[in-house]
């Protein structure tokens, strides 16, 4: 297992010092699901919940949300993002997912980011759809990828 790297010599929290790292191109994906009723998520379907296009709404909250990344993890650099995608697909019963890419062409990756957007997309369509269906579940969010930098690539395995 790695040195942990966010600590001081007096065992204290510190932000990384990535001064000496080289640029390179990083990209992470993330992923995750969210659960409800059919019936909310035929409604989501035919577009027809109050607050308007749920997934739009969310697709756009998850950008912010990776480009607000470093103001909401203390330990998080603020990094030039180059790119955010964020698909949602379902499974035309109950869960939507969410495939979220982020890149940067920067001295550190973008893991955090990517999951932050998944997280908050999810989020805001439990946000829209709450009148109707308090029962929803964020679940499975998880890194699928990483790629860049010293620590190369990494890929999801589910079966660990």
């Amino acid at each position: 297992m790695a040195e942990l790297t966010h600590f001081n010599d007096q065992n204290r929290a510190r932000m990384v010092d990535v001064t000496a790292k080289k640029v390179t191109a990083r990209i992470a994906k993330a992923t995750g699901q969210i659960t409800m009723h059919p019936e909310t998520l035929a409604r989501i379907h035919a577009g027809t919940m109050k607050k308007g296009d749920v997934l739009a709404v969310a697709q756009v909250a998850g950008i912010m949300a990776a480009k607000q990344t470093s103001n909401l993890v203390p330990m998080c650099h603020l990094i030039p993002l180059t790119g955010v995608d964020i698909h949602f697909s379902d499974n035309d019963q109950d869960t939507i997912t969410a495939v979220v890419t982020v890149k940067t062409k920067h001295v550190t990756g973008v893991e955090i980011e990517a999951l932050t957007a998944c997280q908050i997309s999810l989020l805001t369509i439990y946000d829209m759809c709450k009148a109707i269906d308090r029962g929803m579940v964020i679940n499975d969010v998880h890194l699928l990828e990483k790629d860049g930098g010293k620590s190369g690539h990494f890929t999801y395995d589910a079966a660990k």
